[in-house]
């Protein structure tokens, strides 16, 4: 209802106004700088035109600069040859890798199958594996035995463990006393 009210309040006498602000004086724009140009005079076809007049210091030769600049010695190198040794070195380092220790049958997620990791690397499957176990077991599955049994940093390990939880269930109880509930079977 309210905003029936405002739309009549704004659409009020709207051609009227509409017309007074068409009819209104539009304002100027401001004028542009006055830029004196020097003749095209003398000048073959194609050539740019003259840059603008400078001020004499700018235009002034600068012999310390002059100097210094004449002291610079820049050298390059063909960017593709740097490419080239970039792969060279990257190739040549061989990361060791181990063997997975668990994988689901089957092609998961429609990726192909792995059969080695590079050392301090734990696939989707072996991380849900090594936590669910620790979660079953942590007695026997300890982050040493984790980091010993994946070949992993003990660090990070622990992190691993500390702060990512799968399958982690809450079961939060209802306010009301009477309210439904999941029985488990």
């Amino acid at each position: 209802m309210g905003a029936r009210v405002a739309r009549m309040f704004r659409n009020f006498n709207l051609e009227n106004r509409v017309h007074r602000e068409i009819s209104k004086e539009k304002p100027l724009a401001a004028p542009r700088h006055a830029v004196s140009v020097p003749p095209a005079a003398g000048r073959p076809e194609g050539e740019c035109p003259t840059p603008l007049l400078l001020s004499d210091p700018v235009n002034q030769k600068n012999d310390p600069l002059l100097a210094h600049l004449k002291s610079v010695y820049v050298e390059s190198q063909d960017p593709a040859a740097a490419a080239a040794a970039a792969e060279e070195v990257t190739v040549d380092k061989e990361v060791e890798r181990r063997p997975l220790r668990f994988s689901l049958p089957g092609d998961p997620y429609g990726l192909v199958e792995l059969t080695d990791v590079p050392k301090g690397k734990l696939t989707i499957t072996e991380a849900l594996k090594a936590l669910s176990s620790h979660q079953n077991k942590p007695q026997t599955w300890t982050p040493e035995t984790i980091a010993q049994e994946y070949c992993l940093d003990l660090k990070d390990t622990k992190a691993l463990i500390e702060f990512f939880i799968p399958f982690h269930v809450q079961i939060i109880p209802p306010k009301a006393a009477n309210a439904k509930q999941i029985k488990a079977s």
